[in-house]
């Protein structure tokens, strides 16, 4: 089972990127909010999920232990395989995830392809409790969204839909004014 990955970035094209490990290129597949991190010939370290059936072996790789932890807790719900865990990926962050999950927010999961209501659903229910065990502080939150959801409150929109408009965000914006800007465009397609 192979658990890390060190080396070489030689080549990226969404949804993977291939890392050179002394002469050897492991493919791996990563989230879009780590492929677009990294640049060729850069040095990298990937925490890694092996997926093995008989007739596939794929590599799934994160830049954060905690954001592996998370996507094996997606994936041992019943009906998440590891793609789709990715793809809740694309469209937040951990926090994003886990706030999701301790606030019951369906539309959340729901936003990301192929993953029902029912699944959504199921998610919650199963991780709720692992995820209410960990030790996350849901109020603090580093990139200033807490700024960005009570500016779009404001405006009248509710919580769940301005953290939906943040999600489709995916990390755009460097600013508070931005990343509102943003948002409001979002919310008003």
């Amino acid at each position: 089972m192979i658990g890390l990955l060190k080396g070489t970035l030689d080549y990226r094209q969404d949804p993977y990127v291939i890392v050179d490990v002394k002469g050897v290129g492991y493919k791996v597949l990563v989230p879009a909010s780590v492929s677009s991190k990294l640049s060729l010939n850069q040095e990298v370290k990937l925490f890694t999920h092996t997926y093995v059936r008989e007739d596939i072996l794929e590599l799934y790789g994160f830049t954060e232990p905690e954001d592996l932890k998370v996507f094996e807790y997606l994936i041992s719900v019943n009906g998440v395989g590891c793609r789709t865990a990715l793809n809740v990926f694309s469209i937040g962050t951990r926090m994003d995830i886990m706030k999701a999950i301790t606030t019951n927010d369906v539309s959340f999961f729901t936003s990301v392809p192929r993953l029902g209501k029912k699944n959504a659903q199921k998610i919650i229910i199963e991780l709720k409790n692992k995820i209410g065990g960990e030790d996350i502080d849901l109020s603090a939150d580093s990139n200033g969204n807490d700024e960005v959801i009570g500016a779009l409150k404001s405006f009248g929109y509710s919580t769940k839909e301005a953290q939906v408009a943040i999600s489709a965000l995916k990390g755009a914006g460097e600013t508070v004014e931005e990343k509102i800007r943003l948002a409001l465009k979002e919310l008003g397609k």
